[in-house]
């Protein structure tokens, strides 16, 4: 490289790191305070801020070497304020809070500390509930740092055994990105940005498919292919396919910060810091949406869609939506970062062409052929058999919605509402008529779209029947008078259960919407476990001593049909 090469890129690397740096300061976190919360290697399955479905990753998971029970220490001295247990979600899971000002979260846990293990199942027992989320006084589980508090384990949404192990800020809920408190990793890898697309903004988002331009790395830096992109309109925007990489390591992880540039001035950044679980839904904001839902991959937008409230983004000036009216080159510059301030720098320009414009979509008023949904307004739709409105936070775009109405050869009509291309941010109430049926207090509302289908009771309110859902698909009322079925595994009426360890039962349901489960050994209630939903389990133990015993199991599903049965069986 020569002389003027090696200028040219201090120049760039100076500038940038400096004009970042105004837009996203330097995090003042504690350093070396937290201990890695394993017995075991320190590795990462996945990152803080990863996309996944409907959600960032909001913590790191830790690797346990492919296995469960590995120790689970206290990253620094506390005490365990919380424990949640769910069948999805994180499972067993620990909170401890820390003098500093911080909590710290341990999920997909096997067994806790035999001390907290006990206090928690005498609380299950007094509540008379598996799934419990409790608040424990704080003079109850003092926790030095290193102190053993759990095993590992695949409980709850895990998808294989490790640790997810998340920092909040203890009086906000924030979660903060643990990579940035000193954690002992490697990683001196730049992040890979693997491709680069383009947005007409004259257009909705959901109304368009990007223009993509594949990447290639020359001295260090990232650029397009042509070098100048041409586009006719006199707005645009960019998003990008990036990923982040550790030392030793072959897993693609979550970027940190991206900050885009015009002309060498920052407009706008997102950075993977500080995000509630309130917020946290709003990745469908911040993705395109559409090209996700429809098999393609994650691409990030570094503009702020009008209906996302600010969440990850920093506008320095604009919202990341770039006029390109005049007929001078905008010399485009997206500098990307992982939590260790490697980074990488992608380098276009882009000019408006002189062809034929897209028009945008119109305005609020509408035709008997076109429905204009808004971002940060109310939106209605009503006819005389299906209603339903989206509250003003609902969109993160306008779009033109579609309807339609089947009728199928069986069941009640099947109305369309939009498709699942375009996210709805909260939950919406759906109306259906209907004056026929001979159930009205066993009525189910069906939404199904995309391989997923979601069930809820339909309330009625004069005829019209009521549930709420928080996406778009196809809607259709069904009756449901078929009460849950309640299936042993390797246990049967009369048997010696000497043998056994546990006592097991599959209970399946034509909606799969169950509101109850109960268990009651002798007349007192008894703990089943239902880790991810699957099938309940007991786990014999002092609550059933040797001898006969009669066993009721009684189950509900959301329309109120129940099925009970009874076992004898000695132990």
């Amino acid at each position: 490289m020569n002389v003027q090469k090696l200028l040219t890129v201090f120049f760039f690397s100076v500038f940038f790191i400096s004009a970042s740096a105004q837009v996203f300061p330097a995090k003042k976190y504690p350093q070396g305070y937290f201990l890695w919360p394993l017995v075991a290697k320190v590795a990462l399955a996945a990152n803080f801020g990863e996309l996944r479905p409907n959600h960032y990753h909001m913590g790191l998971d830790c690797k346990t070497e492919q296995r469960e029970n590995v120790t689970v220490v206290a990253a620094a001295d506390g005490y365990v304020a919380k424990v949640k247990i769910e069948p999805y979600g994180f499972g067993r899971c620990i909170y401890i809070n820390h003098p500093n000002g911080l909590t710290t979260v341990y999920a997909h846990l096997n067994n806790f500390n035999p001390a907290l293990e006990k206090y928690i199942k005498e609380q299950q027992y007094q509540l008379k509930n598996w799934k419990v989320f409790i608040d424990i006084p704080g003079s109850l589980f003092l926790v030095k740092k290193g102190q053993f508090i759990a095993y590992s384990g695949n409980t709850g949404g895990s998808q294989g055994p490790h640790t997810h192990f998340e920092i909040r800020d203890t009086k906000t809920d924030k979660v903060l990105n643990p990579l940035l408190f000193g954690f002992p990793i490697a990683d001196n890898i730049p992040p890979d940005i693997l491709r680069l697309a383009v947005y007409d903004r004259g257009i909705s988002t959901y109304e368009q498919s990007p223009k993509f331009y594949p990447l290639k790395k020359v001295n260090g830096v990232y650029i397009t292919s042509p070098a100048v992109l041409i586009h006719n309109t006199d707005k645009v925007s960019f998003a990008i396919t990036a990923y982040d990489r550790y030392t030793g390591s072959f897993n693609k992880n979550g970027i940190y910060q991206a900050v885009l540039f015009d002309d060498e001035s920052p407009v706008v950044g997102f950075q993977m810091d500080s995000i509630s679980y309130d917020e946290t839904r709003y990745l469908n904001a911040h993705i395109d949406y559409k090209l996700r839902s429809n098999g393609g991959s994650f691409v990030q937008h570094l503009s702020r869609l009008p209906g996302y409230v600010k969440g990850i983004y920093k506008e320095v000036s604009g919202d990341g939506v770039i006029n390109i009216d005049n007929e001078s080159v905008h010399h485009i510059s997206i500098e990307v970062k992982d939590a260790y301030g490697n980074t990488s720098l992608l380098k276009f320009g882009v000019e408006r062409g002189r062809g034929k414009q897209e028009k945008n979509i119109p305005g609020p008023e509408m035709d008997q052929q076109q429905i204009i949904f808004h971002p940060n307004f109310i939106n209605v739709f009503e006819n005389d058999k299906v209603s339903f409105y989206l509250p003003e936070n609902s969109l993160y775009d306008l779009f033109r919605f579609r309807y339609n109405e089947i009728i199928p050869a069986k069941g009640f009509p099947i109305f369309q509402l939009h498709n699942t291309t375009v996210p709805v941010q909260t939950m919406f109430p759906v109306k259906i008529k209907n004056t026929v049926t001979n159930h009205p207090d066993k009525m189910v509302m069906h939404r199904f779209g995309n391989g997923k289908d979601d069930y809820a009771k339909a309330v009625n309110e004069n005829g019209w029947y009521k549930a709420s859902f928080r996406e778009f698909g196809s809607f259709q009322l069904l009756e449901d008078t078929i009460p849950p079925t309640i299936t042993p595994i390797g246990f049967r009426e009369g048997m010696h259960t000497t043998k056994l360890n546990r006592l097991a039962f599959v209970i399946t349901d034509a909606t799969e919407e169950l509101i109850n489960f109960t268990a009651m050994l002798d007349g007192q209630w008894l703990r089943f476990s239902n880790d991810k939903g699957r099938i309940f389990i007991y786990k014999f133990d002092e609550h059933c001593p040797p001898g006969a015993h009669e066993l009721i199991i009684s189950v509900e599903d959301c329309v109120g049909n129940k099925t009970e049965k009874i076992y004898h069986f000695t132990r």
